[in-house]
């Protein structure tokens, strides 16, 4: 399942060789479609528009030209402490993601990067802009909050990054994002990345980017859905779901592994029932404390722990290139968030696994997603979790049982009787 890049290489797009040499020492040498057609318009400092979905390589496909002009272009000035670059994303998960990517990219690079986010001390944060920062990865509330303190500096920015647009169209973070469009009011360079771009995204992009090329890294039309990501759904009676998703869990091939629950209940249920059957199982939900969740995540992305059960909004922001399934324990709500949930795997030149399990009492909801999405799977077939089909549909191996050791504990979750930490 090793990732596929085919384009020209970032040395011959002309990136300082500061920073190729820093992705060659991780494994990164050629581009992505939306990194080869953004990097030479980004690198000349034009506002784009790059559409594309989750997993494409957008990351880079920012972070590579705002390291560059950040650290050598004639039109930003020197690096003096104050900010020269601001991204803002939509969750505290994808800014922290997106500042690794960063960190990694700048290895060799004299640039001081931080991210900014809800939920940690503002003192701590605070100490970090009056000790001097470059570029700043963030979201929206902590930085308009800071910037109204005074703590934030925007009058040198000279490259402005919002990525996942849609996202925070959907958080309701728009007010937010146009208060500190607002705010750099001298010239600068700005960057929009969004997987789809309904009306407020296009008429936030007129009124604050001049003249925007618009990049797609697909033929407009083109599946709303990764062909890398092969799709199996199949009718699972309610009380049997679990006892699938265990014998799923064992099929030959399986690495990182999101499940999704439509609610915070059930993914705590569902995270508890794997890991009483043995599963070393982590999960990510509203009812956990922030640390709580970060921990989840830190052991999904460094592999202690293989699977992991998210709500859609807990899961908004996971960026982890390797995960190979997606399991819908939940049929999603409508079409979009199918989308975004099985874009979680197939996801940059990987291939992948999305599977739905699709209740008797869920089956008008999974046919408004596959006349939408123009899937052709109306009547799905029943399977149980005893059935020959589900067993080859996911190479299953035939001793596969219902539990696989001794009951574990939720990775991160707090003992019974422990009280959380403020």
């Amino acid at each position: 399942m090793s990732a596929q890049r085919s384009g020209p290489t970032f040395a011959e797009l002309g990136v300082a060789v500061e920073i190729t040499e820093a992705l060659t020492a991780v494994g990164i040498t050629h581009t992505f479609a939306i990194q080869e057609l953004t990097l030479p318009l980004a690198l000349d400092g034009t506002d784009l528009i790059g559409q594309a979905r989750t997993g494409m390589g957008k990351t880079l496909g920012f972070g590579v030209p705002l390291l560059d002009r950040v650290f050598d272009a004639a039109d930003v000035a020197e690096l003096d402490g104050t900010p020269r670059a601001l991204v803002i994303v939509p969750t505290r998960e994808l800014a922290v993601q997106v500042g690794e990517d960063l960190e990694r990219a700048a290895k060799n690079l004299p640039v001081r990067i931080t991210t900014i986010y809800g939920g940690r001390p503002y003192d701590e944060q605070i100490a970090m802009l009056e000790s001097g920062v470059d570029v700043i990865v963030g979201t929206p509330g902590r930085l308009i909050d800071l910037h109204q303190r005074g703590a934030l500096t925007l009058n040198q920015v000279a490259v402005l990054v919002l990525d996942e647009a849609d996202e925070m169209l959907d958080l309701g973070f728009l007010p937010d994002i146009e208060k500190l469009m607002k705010a750099l009011t001298h010239q600068h360079q700005t960057m929009l990345f969004s997987a789809t771009m309904p009306g407020p995204i296009l008429t936030l992009a007129r009124s604050f980017l001049d003249k925007p090329v618009h990049i797609r890294a697909e033929e407009v039309g083109a599946n709303q859905t990764h062909a890398s990501t092969r799709q199996v759904v199949f009718q699972a009676h309610r009380m049997d779901k679990s006892a699938i998703t265990a014998r799923m869990l064992q099929g030959e091939g399986r690495g990182k592994t999101i499940i999704f629950a439509r609610t915070k209940r059930t993914a705590a249920e569902v995270a508890d029932d794997l890991a009483s059957r043995g599963f070393a199982v982590g999960a990510v939900h509203g009812d956990m404390g922030q640390p709580a969740r970060e921990k989840s995540l830190q052991n999904f992305r460094e592999g202690i722990v293989e699977i992991l059960v998210a709500t859609d909004v807990a899961a908004r922001g996971i960026d982890i290139d390797d995960v190979t399934h997606v399991i819908n324990f939940q049929t999603p709500d409508d079409p979009m968030t199918y989308v975004h949930r099985i874009g979680r795997t197939g996801r940059a030149g990987h291939t992948g696994t999305a599977v739905t399990l699709v209740g008797y009492d869920e089956l008008s909801k999974w046919r408004s997603i596959n006349e939408e999405l123009g899937l052709e799977q109306p009547d799905p077939p029943q399977w149980f979790s005893t059935s020959p089909e589900l067993y080859e549909a996911l190479s299953i191996p035939a001793g596969a049982t219902e539990s696989v050791g001794k009951p574990r504990k939720v990775a991160g979750k707090p003992l019974p009787g422990k009280r959380r930490g403020r």
